[in-house]
């Protein structure tokens, strides 16, 4: 990824800062990392079973908890953000225990599934964070082809009009020139019969040869 495709540090209009952005098609994904293992460790630390596990696993939740809502309020497409955000876990352990519930199996939902459908906050880690880009990536490539697939059958759609249009005025200037055409040789008629008319007054002719012209043919080779 190159330093033009994120933002480090990345400042809304209310000067809250994210910690960093992914520039994808002039869309800005937010990417919040502000997650603390102090209570995952002692969570992990404390016996298995034991009471104070349990309240550990509970705080640990519900430091996740407040950590998604967080994220959440990056999510600002109204400043080209797109309608969701990337809340980065930095631990493998960590994500897979969410993922498989080993940690917060008590709740009502799986907290990654959570934090996706009630707040459009996806939990990455950092193999998973780059498939995601990808992902996204993938999908508006698909969305500008479609598009642009939209845009050319727009297109097609106008040239089939302007087709249509053209055939319609040819047809009226092929009607037009045969009206032409026929006035012309009528017309070169009457100077054949003024020619025949100085014949028998003078006893010679001007020479005049009708040059009739045919009419266009508007028939469409099939």
């Amino acid at each position: 990824m190159s330093p033009q495709d994120y933002r480090i540090q990345y400042a809304f209009k209310n000067g809250e800062i994210v910690d960093a952005v992914v520039v994808i098609d002039k869309k800005l994904v937010p990417v919040d990392s502000k997650f603390s293992l102090d209570n995952y460790n002692r969570f992990v630390s404390a016996p298995v079973g034991s009471a104070e596990r349990a309240t550990l696993e509970k705080a640990f939740v519900n430091d996740l908890k407040l950590r998604i809502q967080e994220t959440a309020k990056y999510i600002r497409p109204e400043e080209d953000t797109m309608d969701f955000a990337f809340m980065f876990i930095p631990s493998e352990g960590i994500y897979y225990d969410l993922l498989t519930n080993q940690v917060g199996a008590g709740e009502e939902e799986n907290l990654i599934q959570r934090a996706a459908s009630k707040y459009k906050v996806i939990i990455v880690s950092p193999t998973s964070f780059l498939a995601y880009l990808q992902t996204v990536l993938q999908g508006l490539r698909a969305l500008d082809i479609e598009k642009r697939a939209e845009e050319i059958q727009k297109r097609v759609g106008e040239l089939s009009k302007h087709i249509t249009s053209y055939d319609e005025f040819y047809k009226k200037l092929g009607a037009s020139l045969g009206t032409t055409v026929s006035h012309y040789n009528s017309a070169y008629k009457e100077l054949g019969k003024i020619d025949k008319d100085v014949y028998r007054i003078a006893g010679t002719k001007a020479g005049i040869e009708p040059e009739l012209l045919e009419k266009p043919s508007l028939a469409v080779d099939e």
